[in-house]
């Protein structure tokens, strides 16, 4: 996927002209987002407007939400649901006072798109000024189609990117997978933690990562990959402060299941399948290695099912 930083008519302006686009912040790729990018491809060569960083962080940084994927792991996302290129938008104070005609101008004139796929609450432009009916007049005037795309829901509730951090913060992790159409992951490096793990018997991993969305504290089962590797392991892992051992800052660690070797400085990708229990403090260590024993069985348990 051919990857390209602005909007402004230059080296994009060749790949995208006569090209479908879907526009989006397209946080998490979620099965709503899928959903633009799979009415783009039926209209032929497709791919992706986005924004960098997330119009919150600039808008109203204190109320801005925690992004589900960073970056790059969204633009592998995007690669993988089948698009050939994206173009990162970058966004600042200066970009936000882009008027909706400026922007509509840059995608069917500038970039000579044919077709733009949004979805139906889909606001664009300084102050949200642009809307599906004034895009559509747009496109209707340039020749162009658009396809604006209805709510998805799964169960009766509706797929949006808040509705994921919501459940990922509550722990929900396999409610987050069906909105998501995948397990919500994170990924980081492994570095030196206090090597508790490993004298009582269960090593672990501590993942360092520079995802701003964590799942809540608590045991959950995982599959676990080196970065750039096919090869995954099942585990489990615990997230929140050690509170038998005297609390501290919240951290990631992940056992896995049948693994020999070294993985300091290696970089994971942590898939979570299943939330097992909540963070507990334990009146001893032996009673904390019997419920991790238990946890391990457990996350093998999750791990099994979820590959059938």
């Amino acid at each position: 996927m051919k990857v390209f930083s602005s909007l402004e008519a230059g080296a994009a302006s060749k790949e995208l002209e006569g090209a479908a686009i879907c526009l989006g912040n397209f946080d998490g790729v979620h099965l709503g987002h899928r959903a633009l990018i799979d009415e783009a491809r039926r209209a032929g060569k497709a791919g992706a407007v986005t924004f960098a960083p997330h119009p919150g962080k600039v808008l109203q940084p204190e109320l801005a939400p925690r992004l589900i994927t960073v970056l790059p792991r969204k633009l592998e996302l995007l690669e993988q649901a089948g698009l050939s290129f994206a173009v990162v938008q970058p966004f600042t104070l200066e970009y936000a006072r882009t008027t909706a005609a400026a922007f509509e101008a840059a995608l069917l004139e500038g970039l000579a798109v044919k077709t733009i796929v949004v979805g139906y609450d889909f606001t664009y432009g300084t102050k949200r000024s642009g809307t599906t009916a004034t895009l559509e007049a747009a496109c209707k005037k340039a020749g162009a189609a658009l396809q604006i795309v209805a709510a998805v829901t799964v169960d009766g509730v509706v797929v949006s990117s808040s509705k994921v951090r919501e459940y990922v913060l509550e722990g929900r992790v396999a409610a987050a997978q069906r909105l998501l159409g995948r397990y919500f992951d994170l990924e980081g490096t492994v570095v030196p933690g206090a090597g508790r793990g490993r004298t009582i018997g269960f090593p672990t991993a501590n993942i360092d990562t520079q995802n701003e969305l964590r799942p809540g504290a608590g045991v959950y089962a995982v599959r676990v990959a080196v970065k750039g590797s096919a090869q995954r392991w099942g585990g489990a892992a615990n997230i929140g402060v050690k509170p038998t051992f005297g609390g501290g800052e919240v951290t990631i660690e992940a056992h896995l299941f049948d693994f020999q070797g070294d993985l300091y400085g290696k970089k994971l990708s942590v898939e979570f399948i299943e939330r097992l229990r909540g963070e507990q403090r334990f009146g001893s260590v032996s009673e904390l290695t019997g419920q991790i024993a238990r946890d391990v069985e457990a996350a093998r348990t999750a791990v099994a099912r979820a590959a059938s």
